[in-house]
C-alpha cells in the first residue's frame, strides 16, 4: 500500500471533488490525499486523519471513489448543512461521521481548540 499525503493551495482541489478541504483519490495503485493548506500543521494533519479514516471505510464498505466525486461534485449547501459529507443523502454519509469522530478524537489530543479549527476550514 502506498498513500501520499500532500498539502496545496486551495484552488487546486479538483473540480471533481467540489468545494472541499480534503479529497482523496486513488491512482496507478497510489491513494493520494490532497490537504488545503491551513494555518498550522495540526489542522492539516487532522483534515488528512479524516480523508484516510473516511476513505478505507467507504473502501471497506463498497461505496467508490465515482460514487464520492458524483455526489460531491453536484452537492450544494442547504438546511444548515454547510459539507457535503454531512448531507444524510451522502452515499458516504456514515462513514464521513465516523472520520469526524476520529478527527475530533485527535484534535482533543493534541489541544486544538475545536471552534477555532472549524471555524478557519469552513472559512475557505
Amino acid at each position: 500500500m502506498k498513500i501520499v499525503i500532500e498539502t496545496i493551495p486551495h484552488r487546486e482541489h479538483r473540480p471533481e471533488a467540489g468545494d472541499t478541504v480534503g479529497d482523496w483519490y486513488e491512482r496507478d495503485g497510489v491513494l493520494n490525499i490532497k490537504v488545503s493548506k491551513l494555518s498550522c500543521d495540526d489542522y492539516e494533519f487532522l483534515v488528512a486523519v479524516h480523508e484516510l479514516v473516511e476513505r478505507f471505510l467507504c473502501n471497506h464498505a463498497g461505496i467508490s471513489e465515482e460514487q464520492v466525486d458524483k455526489f460531491d461534485k453536484n452537492w450544494e449547501e442547504h438546511e444548515g448543512i454547510e459539507e457535503a459529507g454531512d448531507d444524510s443523502k451522502a452515499p458516504y454519509h456514515h462513514q464521513h461521521i465516523i472520520a469526524g469522530v476520529v478527527e475530533r478524537l485527535v484534535a482533543e489530543e493534541l489541544g486544538v481548540n475545536w471552534n477555532d479549527y472549524s471555524d478557519e476550514v469552513i472559512s475557505l
